[in-house]
């Protein structure tokens, strides 16, 4: 009888609410005559009479744990099989592990590689000329990040043709300030200030290497009869290479610092020149400074830094090399299609050494892989053994012992194993060629010799085994068989999956409607025709003694 049934065929035949139950004559003669046993427990007995009437649904509940317990082992099974279905897509996939390569370098110190799957084998020379470089150039000192910057302005050109010219001032007065400008600029550059024990500089670096990402850094020419240079923590600190060009009565004098040079130095330097400027360091909270005025506070020069007090630290040049003979210029250290799906990585400039690099079979990635379908085969068939093998605890087989879907994947596994390549003259036509062996549980074991070997001296034939001619050997026999079952829209384990979860709630609906309908209302009745029998039980002495008096009867006689 289905569910469904069974409960209406329950409902019908069952006692409606104005019946009344049976009751036990014997108990209420013997309350009424006074005897020890207590009344009516009314709670007691309504829950003995309704436990009765549960007994269907009790039914009904030890369906849904079946239920549950053959979803659950369900679940597990197609989890199995789809894990076995993805090694199989692996195995069958031309950009797969059957078709990995590994690249090794005669000097790894200086040229590696990585290779796609599918790369063709062989032998290349790799000769690394120079490195590619990103540009980058860095400031003079100044005492900290907010020091005050001299009203100046410079230019920014990049490579690739755009620029910008920064004027110093109205804000942008600091190295801090400096930074936030530029970086706002859009010009393929990042500005940052460095600090460290002597001071701060802002330091401005390409966001990409090679020649195209080049840029240096020029000055405006100033004209005035004052001018400050930026600030430095001490009158005797270092200073960085570098230069700029005073141009008094219509003619340049050009001013050359030396790297290591003071500001007391510079100044000598610029007084030595006779230009009709003075030059000095003075001081001042922020630090120190080249101070150049004009000698009688009237005649302007013209102040000319070309690198506005700023040092190239690295010029932005592409990488040369040669691969096999042919020049290649890259933008990156990380070379892409120089060689067919290679990708170089430049560490160290060779300065003409040959590196070699030789690209061949990844034997590592194949044998993983086929360990890993041998895994994944055992968890498979290993969760099927147990729905057919008897255990004391059920008294029986799994809860899918009965099931066709559980079947039809032993079947598929098991069968398999006696697959054979038809594919021409080949090393491996069955997994025994690969070490791979039955055991008597339908388990399978891996020689990891016999499959080492196979993979080293035959890794062709291995790949076509699993491949077959046109993607049709081993691997996509399996992986077809798996797939009619994981499907995850017409699988058979979706299926049964589904079927099981409606049968569930279809009895859960049963359980509630049993309970709203018949339960409830005869749980109410019960109660209410005990507590009644209870109420008249305890008025049975005052009447018996009522009726005793009537007759005549006193108590005792």
């Amino acid at each position: 009888m289905s569910s469904v049934s069974g409960i209406n065929s329950l409902l019908s035949s069952a006692t409606p609410a104005t019946t009344t139950p049976s009751v036990n004559i014997s108990s209420l003669l013997a309350a009424a005559a006074g005897a020890t046993t207590p009344g009516i427990d009314v709670n007691a007995a309504v829950a003995a009479a309704i436990y009765a009437d549960r007994a269907t649904e009790r039914a009904w509940q030890s369906q849904q744990a079946t239920l549950t317990a053959q979803s659950t082992a369900l679940t597990q099974m197609n989890g199995a099989a789809t894990t076995l279905g993805t090694d199989m897509q692996a195995l069958n996939s031309l950009s797969g592990p059957l078709s990995a390569r590994s690249v090794t370098s005669s000097n790894p110190n200086d040229v590696t590689a990585t290779a796609a799957s599918g790369t063709a084998v062989g032998n290349h020379i790799i000769v690394v000329g120079n490195l590619a470089a990103t540009a980058s150039w860095y400031s003079d000192e100044v005492a900290n990040p907010t020091s005050a910057l001299p009203t100046e302005s410079f230019t920014i050109t990049t490579a690739a043709g755009p620029s910008a010219t920064i004027a110093l001032g109205s804000g942008v007065n600091t190295l801090s300030a400096l930074a936030t400008n530029i970086n706002g600029l859009g010009l393929g550059v990042t500005a940052t200030v460095v600090n460290d024990a002597i001071g701060s500089r802002l330091a401005i670096v390409s966001n990409s290497p090679g020649g195209a990402a080049d840029f240096s850094v020029t000055s405006a020419p100033t004209t005035t009869t004052a001018w400050s240079s930026p600030s430095v923590p001490s009158s005797t600190a270092s200073l960085s290479a570098g230069g700029f060009t005073l141009t008094t009565g219509g003619v340049p004098t050009s001013i050359t610092i030396t790297s290591g040079e003071t500001l007391t130095q510079v100044a000598a330097d610029v007084n030595g020149q006779g230009l009709g400027v003075t030059a000095s360091v003075v001081s001042d909270p922020l630090g120190f400074h080249l101070a150049i005025a004009s000698s009688n506070g009237t005649t302007p020069f013209t102040m000319s830094m070309p690198t506005f007090g700023f040092s190239q630290a690295a010029v932005g040049v592409n990488a040369a090399l040669t691969v096999d003979g042919i020049p290649i210029s890259s933008a990156s250290n990380t070379v892409t299609g120089a060689l067919p799906g290679v990708t170089l990585n430049l560490l160290n400039q060779t300065s003409g050494a040959q590196v070699n690099l030789v690209l061949g079979t990844d034997t590592r990635q194949i044998s993983n892989a086929v360990q890993s379908f041998v895994t994944d085969y055992n968890s498979a068939i290993q969760l099927v053994n147990a729905q057919f093998s008897f255990t004391p605890a059920s008294g029986g087989q799994g809860v899918l012992g009965g099931d066709s879907t559980v079947r039809d994947l032993q079947d598929s596994l098991l069968g398999a194993m006696s697959y054979t390549a038809s594919n021409g003259p080949t090393s491996v036509t069955s997994l025994s060629d690969l070490g791979i062996s039955v055991n008597h549980d339908g388990t399978l074991a891996l020689d990891q010799t016999a499959l080492a070997n196979a993979v080293t001296n035959s890794a062709s034939d291995v790949q076509s085994f699993f491949q077959g001619p046109s993607l049709n050997g081993f691997a996509n026999t399996l992986n077809t068989q798996l797939d009619n079952l994981t499907n995850p829209t017409t699988g058979a384990f979706t299926v049964d999956l589904s079927s099981n979860k409606n049968s569930y709630q279809d009895i859960a609906t049963h359980i509630s409607d049993f309970e709203s309908i018949y339960i409830s209302r005869q749980q109410a009745s019960l109660t209410a025709m005990y507590s009644a029998a209870e109420i008249a039980l305890q008025q049975l002495p005052t009447k018996m003694a009522q009726i005793q008096a009537e007759l005549g009867n006193s108590q005792g006689k």
